[in-house]
């Protein structure tokens, strides 16, 4: 049979001109869905403006279909779920991320972190850490040590917590040293609490040498010297708070008067704490200046009107409803006492005013506290009382 080639002259005409329909229809579909992306995006784009975070995140998810090669979408669709606690759906963008072989090295790094964030806000604190670990070497280095520090401190690994601040203290752009003395106390109060007091002594010693300055190993060591019986080291350890007028040094005020009782060295702590008191007036103070008052005094009677006294001056000076109660309900020789409903009813206006109160986040709470409980602020609790705020 002859093969007929007009067929072909005939096909070919037609195979072109399907072939280009179909070239049409390519470009129609690619430019249709080259419009549909930026407009999902500045869409979403407004919806995140106008805080319509629901609406925002269908956008990103409608942009994010039409080009899944896109990262900076997923990245704010990755965002959008961490502010609104959908920490899951965070996750398993950011690790989509990680997954991808094209995704350039700093895009890489910047997904590592945001998932890092992920876990933090979720309180996966492991997995948080791991995630953290990765960023060493990187850009987001210093960001991920300090996010660590945070978790030491929250689950409480004071080592650790430690080592993570001498390498940020190297970098040479932050100071460390009173963050690592109180990293350092707080062990000390763990091995107390466990009933290792020489380890205890000994890390507060080192501490004491390492930073001098710092006001609270000097005060944990010298309270728990006393706790040993060892009340002359614990005087003189004590003492120096009330040598250099240091600021925290009412906090040691009745732990000296204590110290100083117990080793009869009650005129040398009269004498630091009349210093500190005409320098800095106080009221912690002025009770231990009263109670070495009341326990050198021949008579009791005369001590107990020089006590009465002291508070009366210092109301003349200062308001101080503590000091007003203090000075109503003593004992006068000769005259009632005050009935028990007026003293109690002067203690209970009293007791809010006798709190320590956090400068950073206003939390306040009936002893002081070093490392806030409620924002975590280290230092953030004046040595005062609410009233002398």
């Amino acid at each position: 049979m002859e093969f007929d080639f007009t067929w072909i002259l005939l096909g070919l005409p037609i195979a072109f001109a399907l072939g280009w329909i179909a070239s049409r229809l390519d470009l129609r579909q690619m430019r249709l869905a080259n419009r549909q992306a930026p407009r999902a995006y500045f869409k979403g784009l407004n919806y995140l403006l106008n805080e319509q975070q629901d609406q925002a995140i269908d956008a990103f998810i409608e942009a994010v279909q039409n080009d899944p090669d896109t990262s900076e979408l997923h990245f704010a669709l990755g965002n959008l779920f961490r502010r609104r606690g959908e920490y899951d759906r965070a996750v398993r963008v950011h690790e989509h991320l990680l997954s991808r072989a094209d995704l350039s090295n700093a895009d890489r790094q910047r997904a590592q972190h945001d998932l890092a964030l992920d876990y933090l806000k979720a309180g996966l604190l492991d997995r948080a850490e791991e995630a953290l670990r990765k960023l060493e070497g990187t850009t987001y280095e210093g960001q991920a040590r300090m996010a660590r520090m945070a978790i030491y401190e929250r689950s409480r690994e004071w080592p650790e917590a430690t080592t993570v601040a001498r390498l940020l203290e190297k970098t040479g752009e932050v100071d460390f040293s009173v963050r690592m003395a109180h990293y350092q106390c707080e062990q000390a109060r763990e091995w107390v609490q466990k009933g290792d007091h020489v380890g205890a002594v000994a890390l507060l010693n080192t501490t004491l040498q390492a930073h001098p300055q710092a006001a609270r190993p000097r005060l944990l060591l010298g309270q728990l010297l006393l706790s040993q019986g060892q009340s002359r080291a614990a005087f003189d350890t004590l003492a120096v708070l009330f040598e250099r007028h240091d600021k925290a040094a009412p906090l040691a005020a009745a732990s000296l008067v204590k110290a100083a009782k117990a080793c009869d060295m009650e005129t040398q702590a009269s004498r630091m704490l009349e210093a500190h008191y005409q320098a800095a007036p106080c009221i912690d103070v002025l009770n231990a200046i009263t109670d070495v008052l009341l326990s050198r005094a021949s008579t009791h009677s005369a001590a107990q009107s020089e006590a009465l006294d002291r508070y009366l001056g210092h109301l003349q000076k200062h308001t101080s409803l503590m000091a007003a109660s203090r000075w109503l309900t003593g004992e006068r020789p000769g005259q009632a006492s005050l009935p028990e409903s007026v003293q109690k009813a002067l203690e209970h206006a009293t007791k809010p005013l006798a709190k320590y109160r956090c400068a950073a986040c206003g939390f306040e709470a009936k002893e002081h506290f070093w490392h806030c409980p409620g924002c975590q602020a280290w230092d953030s609790y004046p040595p005062k009382r609410v009233e002398e705020l």
